[in-house]
């Protein structure tokens, strides 16, 4: 009887290759569902509570391109330039040097890929660029004059 249960618990193995040994194609054959049985789960195997830690989207993201890239980097200076909350901690948070350096790295870009972006990705560049050093400038003139 023991022996029984074994033997059901046990594996089956299935032969799913496309071409038998001799080279020829199999006959198609459709996949049977493999059938599981629930075990229980130790303390150790359980997963832990995800409190605090952002949802996984169910649907896959949008694929990075240059134009996406771009984006990114400039929703970062907005937020270390305290437009944003930073999502993490959902504070503003002003942090002029980390910002100066993000649009540097723009500009780094422009100059790096000037003659080799398309019509539309150059002008976006171009106006994110304009649009943050704008921003910041303003923001150093405003705190210039408050610390007199």
């Amino acid at each position: 009887m023991e022996d029984d249960k074994d033997e059901r618990r046990g594996f089956r193995v299935t032969d799913r290759r496309r071409f038998a040994e001799t080279g020829e194609p199999r006959p198609a054959a459709e996949p049977q569902p493999e059938r599981r049985e629930p075990r229980a789960t130790t303390a150790a195997e359980q997963p832990e509570p995800s409190a605090g830690r952002p949802k996984v989207p169910s649907e896959p993201p949008e694929p990075v391109n240059f134009s996406t890239f771009l984006l990114g980097l400039s929703t970062q200076v907005l937020m270390h330039l305290g437009e944003i909350p930073n999502p993490l901690t959902k504070a503003v948070e002003r942090d002029l040097n980390a910002a100066k350096h993000v649009i540097d790295i723009l500009g780094m870009l422009r100059e790096k890929t000037r003659s080799n972006l398309e019509q539309d990705e150059e002008s976006l560049l171009d106006s994110i660029l304009y649009d943050l050093r704008m921003r910041y400038v303003e923001l150093m003139r405003s705190g210039t004059k408050e610390g007199r």
